[in-house]
């Protein structure tokens, strides 16, 4: 195995087809997983653990019906710096990561630095988190805020 974990170089049909599977049903049997891919039990098992051990599969999560626990408001916002120098980016994004309503966050090519996906309950939530606490971030020069009226693929 490469020092630093796997790599698309390292991987063949089967771990494709292995991976494809996973991102569809994480919780599939290693049998029923094994048949899907062509393999037999043990090999597959062997392919998994490789898998997992080499940093390609970070862990397994659950889907979430985020309407029926009432959190279904999701905003993007678009985040501009007033800093773009390292030390900058990464206090920036030590920030992003104690504020747990922000589910994703990229740094963007573009007229902005940053795109994060924010989920709340309602807009007035919404509304506080980014006052009080995405606005508050390191170096925000401004923002920008779209919100998703449907969600058609997550």
């Amino acid at each position: 195995m490469p020092k630093f974990g796997l790599t698309a170089v390292d991987l063949d049909d089967h771990d494709r087809k292995i991976l494809k599977v996973l991102q569809a049903d994480g919780r599939i049997p290693v049998t029923a997983l094994a048949e899907k891919v062509g393999l037999s039990k043990t090999p597959c098992q062997v392919r998994l653990k490789r898998l997992v051990e080499g940093g390609v599969i970070r862990g397994f999560t659950a889907q979430v019906d985020y309407a029926r626990l009432g959190m279904d408001h999701v905003a993007f916002a678009e985040v501009k710096l007033s800093d773009t120098r390292d030390k900058a980016l990464a206090e920036f994004n030590a920030g992003v990561l104690r504020i747990p309503e922000i589910e994703e966050c990229h740094m963007i090519a573009s007229s902005f630095d940053y795109l994060l996906k924010v989920r709340t309950p309602d807009i007035r939530r919404y509304r506080t988190v980014l006052g009080e606490k995405i606005s508050s971030l390191p170096h925000v020069a401004s923002t920008s805020t779209f919100v998703a009226m449907e969600t058609v693929k997550e």
